[in-house]
């Protein structure tokens, strides 16, 4: 028997023992009806007590009985139906798997330093084992409401979006203090680990440079136009792609994603916020300097990561050469037709084509200062797919003149290492 019900049992025996002599005694008999009604009140209240608690650590699945390889089995078609769907949604989100901390507690050996993976101001990521494979966990730190509220929305967005190149977010766990995500094992950790490492870097060659890049952009398309509901990123970078064993996209941390519910209107799938949370450089002008974020937003990324997949060079890594980022230096190299000059030195030559070229194209597009200059998600990939397909020429990009802005985020820095491994935060619903 646990302690908690054997001082209950003492407590309510003594209660007892008073109300006998408050029956067989003719003095102080008040007194003892007094003290016997107390202590039952005490009894009463430490049983109701103990089976809250009780009750709410037992909440949750098994996650070491949880069949991992039927739940990674997603094939998510693309189709425009489902894109405003409220009430549809939140029975979904009902059904998504609530696990015990016990279980995940187990699946990470305890939370050891040795499943450790990464750490940073969210909390802790660690590796956990269960019966089919390998997850990761991530241990979220604070204890107020608003964090679990986040946790929350987090569960509701993952839980209606679903695709390949989309990180999968298997459960997570809200018990006492504890708020833990579950989601998938990316074996090879994220983007940002390869494309800016001296030597990692010549693994990716080009063939698997454009697999990065044409799955990313299915994934971004599918969060705009076909997800259940439009999600704007707000936070897309190589550290928030991961790659998994195949060295497949998925795109991760939806920390500052903003749910909005409109049609097919660009106009609609836009919003404005005072609370500037991002990470610069790949932050477009009109977010960085007015708070106005849209579908448009997460294009201006997009290509900023397009130059950096194709240089092999970091935005913001540019102070002092002639040009202030990676953005200014494309644009110099293309209106002085050296484009061939941008292109990572790992490439062979034979690489460099009117294929390549053309990416860098698409990244100018992308990267444009005027929101409405810059092409759809929609219109990226079929410039990707379509190499027949003409373009227009670009316009002189943001941030070629200007200072760069220091590489640094607000909400989703990383003290741990220069790579990120399996980052995924939470999400804030913000209807319109």
């Amino acid at each position: 028997m646990e302690r908690c019900p054997i001082f209950i049992s003492i407590i309510a025996s003594v209660s007892l023992i008073f109300l006998i002599l408050s029956f067989t005694v003719t003095t102080n008999r008040t007194i003892f009806l007094a003290l016997s009604a107390t202590l039952a009140g005490m009894a009463a209240l430490g049983l109701t007590i103990f089976c809250f608690r009780r009750n709410t650590t037992n909440k949750g699945e098994d996650l070491m009985k949880f069949d991992l390889g039927m739940n990674l089995k997603v094939d998510v078609e693309l189709t425009e139906g489902n894109n405003k769907c409220k009430k549809g949604c939140e029975k979904e989100v009902d059904q998504f798997p609530l696990f015990s901390f016990s279980s995940v507690s187990s699946a990470t050996g305890n939370f050891s330093a040795a499943n450790k993976l990464g750490e940073g101001g969210f909390g802790t990521v660690y590796k956990g084992v269960i019966g089919q494979g390998e997850i990761a966990v991530k241990r979220l730190l604070g204890k107020s409401g608003q964090e679990i509220k986040e946790l929350k929305n987090e569960a509701s967005v993952i839980a209606q979006v679903q695709h390949k190149n989309l990180v999968k977010l298997l459960g997570c766990c809200i018990e006492k203090d504890e708020r833990l995500l579950i989601y998938e094992y990316m074996p090879n950790k994220s983007l940002d680990c390869f494309l800016f490492d001296p030597t990692k870097r010549e693994i990716l060659d080009w063939r698997t440079r454009v697999q990065i890049i044409k799955g990313v952009a299915q994934g971004l398309l599918y969060l705009h136009q076909y997800s259940r509901v439009r999600i704007i990123h707000r936070d897309l970078k190589a550290s928030n792609i991961l790659l998994d064993k195949d060295m497949n996209p998925k795109i991760s941390d939806f920390g500052m994603a903003r749910i909005v519910f409109g049609g097919n209107d660009e106009d609609e799938l836009q919003g404005n916020t005072s609370r500037i949370s991002g990470t610069y450089g790949y932050m477009s002008p009109e977010y960085a300097l007015e708070g106005i974020f849209s579908i448009k937003s997460d294009v201006f990324s997009f290509g900023v990561l397009l130059l950096e997949i194709v240089s092999g060079k970091k935005n913001t890594g540019f102070y002092r050469t002639k040009s202030l980022n990676l953005i200014g230096y494309a644009w110099d190299l293309w209106i002085s037709n050296k484009i061939i000059d941008l292109i990572d030195s790992v490439l062979e030559e034979a690489s460099f084509n009117e294929s390549l070229s053309r990416y860098v194209h698409i990244a100018l597009l992308c990267v444009q200062e005027r929101a409405e200059d810059r092409p759809t998600m929609s219109d990226v990939v079929s410039m990707l797919t379509n190499e027949a397909s003409s373009l227009l020429p670009p316009k002189q990009p943001a941030f070629c003149n200007l200072r760069n802005m220091e590489s640094s985020t607000s909400t989703t820095e990383k003290s741990w290492a220069d790579c990120s491994i399996n980052e995924v935060t939470v999400s804030i619903l913000d209807a319109r």
